[in-house]
């Protein structure tokens, strides 16, 4: 089974000018429409199995729309998490309603929340989606929207993870795009899943391998990033990768299905 733990889908009729304004941003190519339909081509080409679906909402006026669209992604091929902005007073108000809504998680982009990751605000929704059970899914590290102005660095997301010791916290990018030195010398070891996100072809192998085993192959989750990365790419480099099948297994899906709660199937 292949869990690809970091997606982006879009309602169809803004998929195209949404896909159309990222991309003159990331300066990347596209691998699918930024559709729902696309996503599960692109998925059932790579062989995955679940493509989880992260949306980032980037103001407040977006919360309602961008939940009620996440609720029709709960089974099946696409699995999609939650949104909330760090601005929303009603915070609590709003991860109920996601938790009650079955959705397993959130996401945060504090870059294009502009919000730095040390907010108190996001501290106060980091805390309160753990007592609900929350899967809280975080950008870290530079992002091409700002490549000066990292809003998740390694040291902000180390201060979280102390003072707020949140029970199910994933770092995307592995744990800091761009930023992996620091990622080892701050955030190896903490209690926080890292997932692949845009990595492959990016950080040398040694010192990807390096940091898997080192932060444990158990807190580590296979993302791409579609449609920022290729699903099919991403799926062949880390098969290809000098890890263990035992650990492959473990990125692959098994820590994904630990932290969804689903049955843990054989890749």
């Amino acid at each position: 089974m292949v869990i690809d733990f970091h997606t982006h889908i879009f309602p169809d009729q803004i998929a195209e000018r949404t896909l159309d304004f990222l991309k003159k941003i990331c300066q990347t190519t596209p691998s699918t429409l930024g559709t729902a339909k696309d996503q599960i081509r692109s998925a059932k080409e790579a062989g995955v199995d679940l493509s989880v679906s992260l949306p980032a909402v980037t103001k407040p006026s977006q919360v309602e729309s961008v939940n009620r669209f996440a609720c029709g992604f709960q089974e099946g091929p696409i699995l999609s998490f939650g949104g909330i902005h760090p601005a929303c007073e009603n915070y609590k108000e709003i991860l109920k309603g996601i938790r009650d809504a079955g959705l397993k998680g959130i996401k945060l982009h504090p870059d294009y929340q502009d919000t730095c990751f040390n907010d108190i605000r996001y501290k106060r929704i980091l805390s309160f989606a753990s007592e609900l059970g929350l899967i809280v899914s975080v950008h870290a590290g530079l992002d091409p929207k700002c490549p000066e102005d990292i809003h998740c660095t390694p040291k902000m997301a180390l201060e979280v993870i102390r003072e707020v010791e949140p029970e199910k916290l994933v770092l995307a990018h592995l744990g800091g795009n761009q930023c992996w030195d620091q990622v080892e010398e701050l955030l190896v070891g903490e209690n926080v899943y890292f997932d692949t996100a845009v990595v492959f072809g990016k950080i040398p192998e040694d010192q990807f391998v390096r940091i898997v085993r080192n932060h444990g192959a158990d807190k580590i989750l296979f993302g791409t990033d579609s449609p920022w990365a290729g699903q099919k790419e991403f799926v062949r480099y880390l098969s290809e990768c000098s890890l263990s099948e035992q650990e492959k297994e473990q990125i692959f899906s098994g820590n994904a299905c630990r932290l969804l709660e689903l049955p843990v199937q054989k890749k």
